[in-house]
This record gives structure tokens, C-alpha cells and sequence, in this order.
């Protein structure tokens, strides 16, 4: 495969790398409070624009198709909000004798008890031609979920404790994930015609928005002057990062695919 055809099929990934070089050349532009102002654009007008682009996207009878999948949604909530934190506090239980930055241990913690991702798990699901839907539901079910059991799992882990705006978020929630996706369904009554004649590129509408997203967040890290982390510890992190995330895919995709039967099958695609 030449190199026009690999970046034509890896796109994504290479546009990746390039918005976060470009944001260590300049954080100040996508950092809150900067020119982009990302705490209104990427927090609600991204978000948004992500689930009213899958509301647009897809068919009604997918989405209620989703909600019937029971043991999909047990499996993964359970596995997002209860396996996976406990198996990384084990994880960090060893690493905690080594000389790893104090700081990057808990904050892997941190990350491991926070629910689905909203955007980029439906992104990134749609992307690998896996079930959009069931992405979605998991993903919103998994955000209000997580109100509740995010902060118990920080308590359990790390014991510490902060007072959470439940109202606050679970308003947000609705307002960029909910809303948008039944607008979105809305709007498709009416186009439904023209959608399925021109095809929109949708996936690829989505991509480049979690590309700004990704931006953004990197702008706001690179431009925090008070982390102070030695490049040992931060490479360390990053190859731990990479092998839990090979480790666990291998995981989901081996519970949800070992049944011989079809049928039981959660994820088949």
C-alpha cells in the first residue's frame, strides 16, 4: 500500500498526531479562555453537534433496536464502572513500589473510575463499523451513571471525597447529548429522502469534530505551567496507557464473542 493510500485510510490517526504537535506549538489558542474558547464551543457545541450528527444518521428502529440489548448494556456498564477500576487499582498496587510520579498513578486511577466517554466511544464505534446505537445508549446511560458511582469510586480508591453539581451536570448531559440526538431524529423525518440519496459523510463530519476536541484538551495540558514531570515517568505511563488499552480490548472482545451462539453474540461486528 503506497503512502496516498495509507493516509487516505489512516487519516484519522495521522490527523491525531498533527493537531497535538499543533497545539504544543501554540497551546494559547485552544486553551480555555482562549481565542477558541473551549469551554463553550468543545463542551456543548461539539458534543452536541456529535449526537445530533448520529441523530441525523441514524434509522429510529436502530436506536430502539439498542435499548433491547440488556446483557450489552449490563456488560458494559459493569465492566466500565466496576471491573475495569478495580482491576487498575491492583494494577497500581504494584506500580505504587516503584519510583512512577505519585501524581500519574492517581491520576491513571482517576481516569480508569470516569464513565464511558461521550463523544469519541460513539465516534470511534461508528468508525470501526461497530453498533452506533448501542454506543450511544451506553455512552449517555454510562455519563448519568457515572454522577453517582464516579465519585463513590474515587472515595473507595483514592479517599477522596468532593461535593458534585448534580443538578449542574445532569442538566449538561441532557442538553448536549439527549436533546440534540432526539432533534436530530426529528430532523431526519423530513430528510429522510434526501439522506438516503445523497449520503452525508457523517463519520467523517464526527471524526473532525473529536479532532478539535482532542486539540483543545492538549492546548489546555500543554499550556498548564505547574506540571512538573520527569520524561522517565511520563514514557512509563504512556506504555502502560497503550498496554491496558491492547489488554482489555482483548478482553471485551473475547467475553462478547466466546458464546457459539449468534444470537448471544452482544457485538458481533
Amino acid at each position: 500500500m503506497g503512502l496516498k493510500e495509507r493516509l487516505s485510510k489512516e487519516w484519522f490517526m495521522f490527523c491525531i498526531l498533527l493537531v497535538i504537535v499543533l497545539a504544543k506549538m501554540d497551546p494559547s489558542v485552544g486553551a480555555k479562555g482562549g481565542p477558541l474558547k473551549p469551554e463553550t464551543t468543545i463542551t456543548y457545541i461539539a458534543v452536541s453537534t456529535i449526537f445530533f450528527n448520529s441523530g441525523l444518521s441514524l434509522k429510529t428502529e436502530e436506536l430502539t433496536s439498542a435499548l433491547m440489548h440488556i446483557k450489552l448494556h449490563l456488560f458494559v456498564q459493569i465492566f466500565t464502572l466496576a471491573f475495569f477500576p478495580t482491576t487498575i487499582w491492583l494494577f497500581l498496587q504494584l506500580l505504587s513500589i516503584t519510583s512512577i510520579n505519585e501524581w500519574l498513578l492517581k491520576g491513571l486511577q482517576t481516569v480508569g473510575c470516569m464513565p464511558p466517554p461521550v463523544s469519541s466511544a460513539v465516534i470511534l464505534t461508528k468508525a470501526v463499523g461497530g453498533n452506533e446505537a448501542a454506543a450511544i445508549f451506553n455512552s449517555a446511560f454510562g455519563s448519568f451513571l457515572g454522577i453517582i458511582v464516579t465519585p463513590l469510586l474515587l472515595l473507595i480508591f483514592l479517599g477522596s471525597s468532593s461535593s458534585v453539581p448534580f443538578t449542574s451536570i445532569f442538566s449538561q448531559l441532557s442538553m448536549t447529548v439527549v436533546v440534540p440526538l432526539i432533534i436530530g431524529q426529528i430532523v431526519r423525518r423530513y430528510i429522510k429522502d434526501w439522506l438516503e440519496r445523497k449520503k452525508p459523510p457523517f463519520g467523517t463530519i464526527s471524526s473532525c469534530v473529536l479532532l478539535t476536541i482532542i486539540y483543545t484538551t492538549f492546548c489546555d495540558t500543554f499550556s498548564n505551567t505547574n506540571i512538573d514531570l520527569d520524561g522517565l515517568s511520563l514514557l512509563i505511563i504512556l506504555f502502560i496507557i497503550f498496554s491496558v488499552q491492547l489488554s482489555f480490548m482483548f478482553l471485551t472482545f473475547f467475553f462478547s464473542t466466546r458464546n457459539s451462539d449468534a444470537k448471544d453474540r452482544v457485538c458481533r461486528p
